[in-house]
C-alpha cells in the first residue's frame, strides 16, 4: 500500500480506496470491463470528493495508490500518474454522487448482455430471481449521446430517484450502493438478469414470467435481507467473498 498520505487520503473511510480497486479488478477478472472506459467511483470522506479510476488504466492494471481523487466540481485533488480522468465518467459519476449522499459507490458498465437489455423496449423484464431483486426498483434513462453535457446530470439523477440501479438506455447498466461491495453485488445480479434475458429471449420459446404478486413478494425479500444486513453492522459475507476471490486473482490490488 502507498506509504504517502495526503489530506484526501487520511479523510477518506479506511477501505473505500482498496474496495474500489479490488472491484475494478473483479470486474476485469469476470470480463465486464470495456477497455480504458467506465468506471467506478467511491466516496472520498465525507464531503463531495470521489474516488476514480486514472485515465488510459485497463480495470486489470487498476491500484489503490493510483486512483485519482477529484470533486464534484470536476477539480483533480490528487492523481497519483498525472493521467487526469475521463471526461465523460466524470458526468456520470459527479452527478450521482452530488444528488445522493446516502451512496458511497456508483458503478457503471458496458457489457455486451447490458447493453442488449438496454437496447429493448422493455428494459429489464421480470423472468428471474435474479431479475425480480430489481423488479419496479429500476430507472431508466434515454441516450442523450456520449455523456460528456454537464447539463445531463440533472435529468440522470431525476430517472434514478432514490433508486439504486438504473439502466442507461442504448447504452449500459448502473448501480449504486451504500458501499463499493453493495454496488457490486447489485451489478453482478443485474448483469446475470441481463444475460438471463438474453439467453431466454434466444431460444425463441414462449416465456413464462412469475405472478405479479410473486414478483413484489421476492423484491420485498430481497430489500428485507438488505436491510437486515445493514442493521447488524456486521461485515458483508458477499463482499467479503468477493474480496478473497481479488486477492487471489490480483494480489496487487492493494499496493
Amino acid at each position: 500500500m502507498d506509504a504517502r498520505v495526503t489530506p484526501t487520503r487520511a479523510e477518506a473511510r479506511p477501505d473505500a480506496r482498496s474496495d474500489l480497486a479490488a472491484a475494478y479488478r473483479l470486474l476485469a477478472h469476470m470480463r465486464m470491463d470495456d477497455s480504458i472506459f467506465t468506471h467506478i467511483s467511491a466516496k472520498a470522506g465525507e464531503g463531495e470528493r470521489f474516488f476514480i479510476n486514472s485515465y488510459g488504466k485497463r480495470f486489470d492494471e487498476v491500484k489503490a495508490s493510483e486512483l485519482v481523487t477529484v470533486d464534484i466540481d470536476g477539480t483533480v485533488l490528487d492523481d497519483p500518474l498525472g493521467n487526469g480522468i475521463n471526461a465523460a465518467g466524470f458526468v456520470i459519476h459527479s452527478a450521482v454522487h452530488a444528488a445522493r449522499p446516502d451512496l458511497g459507490c456508483v458503478l457503471h458498465t458496458h457489457t455486451v448482455a447490458g447493453v442488449a437489455v438496454a437496447c429493448m423496449e422493455e428494459g429489464l423484464l421480470p423472468l428471474n430471481q435474479w431479475a425480480l431483486q430489481f423488479h419496479d426498483r429500476l430507472g431508466y434513462h434515454d441516450f442523450e449521446g456520449i455523456a460528456l453535457n454537464l447539463a445531463e446530470r440533472e435529468r440522470l439523477v431525476a430517472d434514478l430517484g432514490t433508486k439504486k440501479a438504473m439502466i442507461l438506455r442504448n447504452h449500459g447498466l448502473m448501480t449504486c450502493g451504500r458501499t463499493v461491495g453493495e454496488a457490486f453485488a447489485l451489478m453482478h445480479n443485474l448483469e446475470r438478469a441481463c444475460q438471463a434475458q438474453v439467453a431466454a429471449l434466444g431460444m425463441g420459446r414462449p416465456l413464462r414470467l412469475p405472478p405479479r404478486e410473486i414478483a413484489d413478494l421476492t423484491a420485498r425479500q430481497y430489500e428485507t435481507w438488505d436491510a437486515h444486513h445493514a442493521a447488524s453492522g456486521a461485515q458483508d459475507p458477499e463482499w467479503a467473498a468477493f474480496l478473497r476471490l481479488a486477492r487471489a486473482v490480483a494480489p496487487d490490488y492493494d499496493d
